[in-house]
């Protein structure tokens, strides 16, 4: 069966749409998702499934923690080949002195216009760095995320699309867990 992992956006965040990740592991059990795994607090989900339609997926999840939980976060899924081809893209792999918990790649729902990719690459972002690459944006900060200045308003107004973010530590360790539950089979 698919593996796939699902991320939460602004879920648990700064006491805000909490949800404890026992009870959602359980919920996406109800769902009839097996070998259901989450890793830290911030809502990411890994799980296998019959299905195949990544959106329906998502629907499927975001109505769940809707009716149990009122909240609704945006639920954004991808499948162990496609978090294999983010790592395999990070455009910042080659680089010396990249510090994994500074690099974060933002998730989006749906593939950036090449417009929307055009003016993110052109936004006055320094010193941090931005990489649109398809379904992600790569985020570099030097300084690190939270001393940012970066108008995630106007970034998520140009993706024309709300995205939730990890950094770059989560992304490997979903993967590696991602990959744990498929070769488990």
């Amino acid at each position: 069966m698919p593996v796939v992992v699902s991320l939460l956006r602004a879920v648990n965040v700064g006491g805000h749409a909490v949800v404890k990740m026992a009870e959602l592991r359980a919920l996406y059990e109800s769902l009839r998702f097996e070998k259901v795994q989450t890793y830290v607090q911030s809502g990411n989900v890994i799980f296998e499934t019959g299905e195949t339609d990544l959106g329906r997926i998502a629907a499927r999840i975001r109505a769940a923690i809707k009716k149990k939980f009122a909240v609704e976060p945006d639920v954004i899924v991808r499948t162990v080949s496609a978090m294999r081809d983010i790592v395999a893209r990070n455009p910042f792999a080659r680089r010396k002195g990249i510090e994994p918990n500074k690099l974060h790649v933002q998730f989006l729902p749906g593939k950036l216009s090449a417009q929307a990719s055009a003016e993110l690459k052109a936004l006055p972002l320094a010193p941090e760095e931005l990489v649109p690459s398809g379904q992600e944006i790569f985020i570099y900060f030097p300084d690190g995320a939270g001393k940012s200045k970066l108008p995630w308003p106007k970034l998520q107004k140009i993706c024309g699309m709300p995205g939730t973010g990890r950094n770059w530590n989560s992304v490997t360790k979903l993967l590696a867990i991602a990959e744990a539950v498929e070769s488990a089979d």
